[in-house]
């Protein structure tokens, strides 16, 4: 097996030809939790997310075979998830919102996520990344914090969600 060395990028436009794939995905990395009302929810997540205009997703193959994939959007000014936790936003507040990040089982520890989280991010214009990760999931937020991310609250957006640790990352000097 390879990793995720073909990284395809897809915008607002191309939800229609890759929103089965994105739910394909995400039943194979969640298999063992498709019972959970929650995780159920995924495709009203992919449909709100890929609603926005500016939309970005990378999905990274390994020949034909998805192998997972990254995707946001900028967030609304003044709305962003870790807003409520920072005291004195920086200067430049703009922030791209990392909504999912999810790579097949097959794929886990090879570095895709890495890979795909990267090429999701590298040619933002924005001043700050964000992103919930579940606290039920250590590892997860240590590996974000090596990528650069800090926690700076908790936040529960949801009545049937887990509670999340918002994180936050500089992608640029500010």
């Amino acid at each position: 097996m390879t990793t995720a060395t073909d990284l395809r990028h897809y915008a607002h436009d191309d939800l229609p030809a890759i929103r089965q794939t994105l739910l394909d995905v995400h039943a194979d990395a969640y298999a063992e939790a498709m019972d959970d009302p929650f995780i159920q929810r995924f495709p009203w997540f992919v449909d709100y997310w890929g609603g926005s205009p500016e939309f970005a997703c990378v999905i990274g193959y390994d020949g034909a075979e998805p192998v997972g994939f990254a995707y946001g959007a900028p967030a609304t000014p003044g709305r962003e998830w870790w807003r409520e936790h920072v005291s004195g936003p920086p200067a430049d507040d703009s922030t791209f919102s990392v909504s999912e990040l999810m790579v097949r089982s097959k794929w886990r520890k090879t570095g895709a996520a890495e890979r795909l989280h990267a090429a999701l991010l590298e040619s933002r214009p924005e001043a700050l990344a964000a992103l919930l990760v579940d606290r039920e999931q250590p590892k997860l937020q240590a590996l974000y914090e090596t990528w650069g991310y800090r926690k700076v609250g908790e936040r529960q957006p949801f009545p049937d969600s887990p509670r999340f640790a918002v994180m936050l990352r500089q992608l640029r000097p500010a």
